[in-house]
């Protein structure tokens, strides 16, 4: 096959950009891990927080698209060394090297900007590990995915105060008073295992968070989050996000407990009230998505305990440029 790259890399997607993107990752999807959930358009068309995003799509001339691939770019202080890749090539259309040419492009463009390090996941057992592997990129890190059947998942921890703590729960945008608290328990989460990926750590402020809120309503998905407060501290916070147009499955995001605050059992506390939460206030859900690292010890406990289960794993590579 002699695949080209069709046009210049652009940061700008159009309708008709993203409509192909999302056929050729729905049927890349759809073949390597059927029942997942595909992303949505609005995920390429509204930019992501705190980097800009390069795209290309590889066709032969006057051929349908074979393959996409987009490289995120990184720019908030103490990530602006690293960049994202995700690439996806049709089922039908793979070992005709449109893979290579997207990945050839994609590093040359993180080159050029700068980067020391280029990440990317794939499924574990997938044909993307082998496509890593032979192409010299280095596994650094597994993420186990599990689900919670929200029905049976168990929440007796819900009922066991925690003195000297009280919740707040909010949708969207974290309000006013919280937010300054908010960011400061955000940065708890640069402590989290990374095995060997040269991710680095980003400091969140007030404005940082209400941004993130933003992209997210922008893209019509909706943040929920719950927050353990010991008086003017925010102690700890667990986040789910149920995508636009999702109506069986929620994604859990980020839960993390400060450092001053760890050993009082918060993180399970949170999360179990949250599930109790989504039973009452979204009855339609029936699951919870999570991906955790498998050096995290005890996240993984605290989701055995609520009743998560093993779905999948994820493989992450990186690129040392």
């Amino acid at each position: 096959m002699q695949y080209k790259i069709q046009g210049t890399p652009s940061a700008e997607v159009s309708a008709e950009q993203a409509e192909t993107w999302h056929g050729v990752i729905a049927a890349s999807l759809g073949h390597d891990l059927p029942g997942q959930p595909v992303p949505t358009r609005a995920q390429l068309t509204v930019p992501p927080l705190h980097s800009r995003r390069l795209v290309w799509m590889a066709a032969e001339p006057g051929g349908p698209v074979a393959g996409v691939a987009s490289l995120r770019l990184f720019d908030a202080p103490g990530m602006d060394h690293l960049s994202e890749l995700d690439l996806h090539v049709r089922p039908e259309l793979r070992r005709g090297g449109a893979g290579s040419l997207l990945l050839a492009a994609a590093v040359a463009a993180a080159r050029a900007e700068g980067r020391r390090a280029m990440i990317t996941a794939v499924a574990a057992g997938g044909p993307g590990d082998a496509f890593c592997a032979a192409r010299g990129l280095r596994r650094v890190l597994t993420l186990r995915h599990l689900l919670l059947d929200l029905a049976q998942a168990d929440c007796r921890e819900a009922d066991t105060a925690r003195p000297g703590y009280d919740l707040a729960f909010w949708t969207g945008t974290v309000p006013d008073g919280l937010a300054d608290a908010f960011a400061e328990a955000k940065n708890a989460m640069n402590d989290m295992p990374t095995g060997e990926m040269d991710y680095g750590a980003r400091r969140w402020d007030a404005a940082a968070v209400r941004e993130m809120a933003k992209v997210l309503a922008d893209r019509r998905d909706t943040l929920l989050t719950l927050a353990a407060l010991h008086g003017e501290t925010m102690a700890g916070y667990t986040e789910i996000v149920i995508r636009s147009g999702e109506r069986r499955r929620a994604a859990q995001y980020d839960t993390a407990v400060v450092p001053a605050h760890r050993g009082h059992g918060l993180g399970l506390w949170l999360k179990a009230t949250m599930v109790r939460r989504l039973r009452v206030e979204h009855p339609d859900l029936a699951e919870v998505e999570t991906d955790t690292a498998e050096d995290n010890v005890h996240m993984l406990a605290v989701n055995e305990r609520l009743g998560y289960r093993a779905h999948r794993s994820t493989h992450e590579y990186q690129f040392d440029l």
